[in-house]
């Protein structure tokens, strides 16, 4: 299944909702552009990854790229509801210990709205 992504902003926090498998090759480079050119006008991203059903390691180097790119520009990646499969692949890799991650979207919401606060 090809990836699918949708983009909308929720209070002052790009999400990207994910649907499909984030793979190397169109799958993972649509990601990398989506993101990327997020990250210039937003400094909040939340990837909603509750409807990918796979990643491979192109798609984790893609995920790591995206964190990178955005520390360096002063932003954040976070990820929110994780598909038991997903969440054991970052488990694996720690890249748990990398990433903050959210079981609902709610609760990463708020946590950006509590670095806004003591920023």
């Amino acid at each position: 299944m090809q990836l699918r992504l949708t983009t909308r902003i929720v209070n002052g926090v790009a999400v990207v909702d994910c649907n499909g498998r984030i793979v190397f090759g169109d799958e993972a480079a649509a990601l990398r552009e989506t993101v990327k050119s997020l990250i210039t006008n937003n400094k909040s991203i939340l990837l909603n990854l509750k409807d990918v059903s796979y990643i491979d390691s192109g798609g984790l180097g893609i995920l790591v790229g995206l964190y990178t790119s955005a520390r360096n520009n002063h932003a954040e990646v976070k990820l929110t509801n994780l598909t038991a499969r997903v969440g054991q692949l970052l488990q694996v890799t720690k890249l748990l210990t990398v990433f903050e991650v959210f079981d609902d979207e709610a609760s990463a919401l708020r946590s950006f709205e509590k670095r806004a606060a003591t920023a």
